[in-house]
């Protein structure tokens, strides 16, 4: 099991990295070009940048996973699909902005409609699965909570919120891609304490997590070979093709696993992006004063003066501390996980 996490995650990586120049060659030739708007000012540099970057990974990584995914895989297929129908989605966005030259593509509600859709029918599926069903794990207490039918409204929940909360962080070099990492490797390590202690999984449930763990190296992979190309200063975005692809596939891994309940914790620089989003709109509306200087925050701390590689690493280390508090208060609180 080692070595198929080890060489998925190696030959995404590699798979990756030898699409990227083609596909930035080809965005370069058909003018699949980023149009920044007009009011991030100081990226203004930055228009003209490859996108579509996303496309890459997204081929990498589901290639990959399907060659070593071994029995029982249904939750990894489906993985896959939800992976590359959330890129689609995103594509269509992107393609829209580059054909019409504009940044704005699919409109608020053609987005949400989308992704609720393919949200709702996961939740769906999730919920009418024995393996998944109403009950989120607790590996804290080594327990599983049963929420009911109420896990379909919550599943879609964590879909919207992951996906569009990938695609707002996506505002800096490597910032997405960054965190997306960090995030990606704690929720890992927290899918392989469920394999390897949790008791009375069952064989048939131990190989289904085990493929999630291989797509979850796959993503890793693939992941870390595009920041090689999109790390200040980048040579090509993933745009919305890859950022609703990473969101809508962390969001099935948290559902497929059971493990929702730690997304808040892991994906905490996800969720203060998306605060801010919130809190700026809200707080104009009502008083057409601003609470940051630009949302989302990020952009706010561009404007204090703080160089974009700062902020990535920044938020890359909070996401790798959040993660250290997750695995480790799962450690802490429950004999079986102490070794």
């Amino acid at each position: 099991m080692t070595i198929k996490l080890i060489l998925s995650s190696i030959t995404a990586f590699a798979f990756t990295a030898l699409l990227m120049p083609f596909v930035i060659s080809l965005s370069k030739k058909l003018k699949m070009r980023q149009v920044v708007l007009h009011y991030v000012d100081n990226h203004a540099a930055k228009t003209g940048t490859p996108t579509m970057g996303g496309t890459a990974f997204i081929i990498a990584v589901s290639v990959v996973a399907m060659i070593f995914y071994g029995e029982q895989s249904s939750l990894g297929f489906v993985t896959i699909g939800v992976f590359v129908g959330y890129g689609i989605i995103g594509f269509l966005d992107d393609f829209i902005k580059i054909y019409f030259k504009r940044n704005k593509g699919l409109s608020v509600a053609q987005k949400l409609i989308s992704q609720l859709a393919l949200a709702t029918i996961i939740a769906v599926y999730a919920y009418s699965r024995v393996d998944v069903g109403t009950e989120l794990w607790l590996p804290v207490l080594n327990k599983t909570i049963n929420i009911g039918v109420f896990v379909i409204p919550f599943i879609v929940l964590v879909f919207l919120a992951l996906v569009n909360a990938v695609n707002l962080i996506d505002g800096l070099d490597g910032l997405a891609s960054s965190v997306t990492t960090a995030y990606t490797v704690s929720f890992g390590v927290l899918v392989l304490f469920v394999i390897l202690f949790s008791q009375n999984l069952g064989q048939p449930l131990v190989n289904q997590y085990s493929n999630l763990l291989i797509f979850g190296t796959s993503l890793l992979g693939g992941i870390v070979a595009f920041i090689c190309f999109n790390g200040f200063p980048a040579k090509v975005f993933m745009g919305d093709t890859g950022a609703l692809a990473l969101g809508g596939a962390l969001a099935a891994l948290a559902t497929f696993s059971r493990l929702s309940i730690f997304v808040p914790v892991l994906g905490i620089m996800f969720l203060l992006t998306s605060m801010s989003v919130l809190i700026q709109v809200g707080v104009y509306k009502l008083t057409k004063k601003r609470v940051f200087l630009m949302a989302p925050l990020h952009h706010h701390f561009e404007r204090k003066g703080i160089h974009e590689n700062r902020i990535v690493i920044w938020y890359t280390v909070v996401t790798i501390l959040a993660g250290l508090i997750c695995v480790l208060a799962v450690v802490l609180a429950n004999p079986l996980y102490k070794v």
